[in-house]
């Protein structure tokens, strides 16, 4: 009988049974999932995710019913290799811990030196004493949204942005309901009904997949953003002719006064630009009109969102506009999200784990090296130091030394 092969390079072979047994003899990494606060749904790895990185050689923790919000148990996790404990400093104490929102405090006391956290920024939730425990301990911090795999290209965040886009008009549907307090009125419109107006601001991926969504309704849609290749590309990706401006005063008014919904999606993170719609602009907005603010955890696109306190509720009424600022918008589709980050991180644990510890893969991975914003307790990233108002380093002075 004939033995299946794979081919390696031009003259090598390998017998594909043995492949997966191959791949076991790696070093061993230990990965920490832990609970996160109730209302956060979002996990960062799947159970089918967690069987991959097992199956690789590795070993997870997850702490017990830490995926209930994306509707999978503990035995699912279970059974696709993971160690459950209902002790999270065991789930800290791993070499590297895979959470959503940033680390709190005691999470970050929990944590052996040197360990590596992964996480969203929501810088808006970080805080100095976090930032400053953290490099206390010389922990390895890696923010999602600073992730970059090649130029130009943010995996999560345009995987986020992607969802939280197609949610918008989900969203903006509801809102615009008699049954949520809405105006009472169809998004698109019908024959002999005028369609309704979205504006979306930002021509990235949120606002390219919003913008499909809506014009998929049947709404009128105009599209802002300052970068001229970004409205190019848009009108590219949407397959046709759609209204695009720069933001040209005059023009923003003009649609701001007879706009149904406006959607924030301008792009903050390592930006040297913010730029956020006034406080005036909205007054002029017509009654009923709906905000969506998809920008909150970066401080947000609307003068009357930007510093809302935390006992703020995230749909509210000002200036007769309504506003919906949920901070994350996909933790509406906390599974689908979930399987998009599993898509994201499973290959860079199985492929890129060969050195003993898993920040020295990451850093010596051209591409993620750039989702470094501490590295052993230095801040590495311009963006993030800035935020604090914390000197910043550049990453290459201590890779070697690391």
């Amino acid at each position: 009988m004939k033995s299946r092969q794979s081919h390696i390079g031009e003259t090598a072979h390998i017998p594909q049974e043995l492949v997966k047994e191959l791949t076991k003899t790696r070093n061993q990494i230990t990965i920490g999932i832990p609970k996160e606060k109730e209302e956060e749904k979002r996990l960062a790895f799947t159970p089918e995710a967690v069987d991959m990185i097992v199956d690789a050689g590795h070993k997870v923790i997850l702490e017990s019913e830490a995926g209930l919000g994306i509707n999978y148990s503990d035995t699912h996790y279970s059974e696709s290799g993971a160690e459950i404990t209902e002790d999270k400093r065991t789930v800290f104490q791993s070499d590297i811990v895979f959470k959503i929102s940033p680390p709190c405090i005691e999470e970050v006391q929990m944590m052996k030196s040197r360990t590596t956290i992964c996480s969203m920024l929501h810088l808006r939730d970080f805080s100095k004493e976090v930032i400053q425990s953290m490099i206390t301990n010389k922990i390895n911090g890696i923010g999602y949204e600073l992730i970059s795999a090649e130029e130009n290209c943010y995996p999560v965040r345009n995987s986020i942005s992607e969802i939280e886009g197609a949610a918008s008009i989900s969203v903006a549907s509801e809102l615009l309901s008699n049954t949520h307090g809405g105006k009472g009125i169809l998004m698109g419109g019908v024959p002999g009904i005028s369609p309704t107006e979205v504006i979306i601001l930002g021509a990235g991926a949120a606002g390219t997949t919003a913008a499909r969504g809506a014009l998929g309704l049947g709404a009128f849609v105009k599209i802002f953003d300052n970068d001229i290749n970004k409205l190019r590309r848009i009108q590219n990706a949407l397959g046709r002719t759609v209204f695009t401006s720069v933001f040209q005063p005059n023009v923003l008014y003009n649609a701001f006064k007879s706009a149904d919904v406006v959607i924030g999606a301008m792009r903050y993170i390592n930006s040297p630009v913010r730029q956020v719609i006034s406080e005036d602009m909205i007054k002029k907005m017509k009654k009923g009109a709906l905000l969506i603010d998809l920008r909150i955890n970066q401080g947000g696109c609307f003068e009357t969102s930007c510093f809302l306190p935390e006992e703020q509720p995230y749909i509210f009424e000002k200036y007769g506009i309504l506003h919906y600022c949920m901070p994350s918008l996909s933790c509406r589709v906390a599974r689908t999200t979930s399987m998009a980050l599993s898509n994201i991180f499973t290959p860079l644990i199985i492929n890129d784990s060969s050195p003993t510890e898993i920040s020295g893969a990451l850093s010596l991975n051209q591409g993620f090296h750039s989702g470094f914003y501490l590295y052993a307790g230095k801040l590495v990233n311009s963006y993030v130091a800035g935020h604090f108002n914390m000197p910043s380093n550049d990453i290459g002075l201590f890779l070697s030394a690391y």
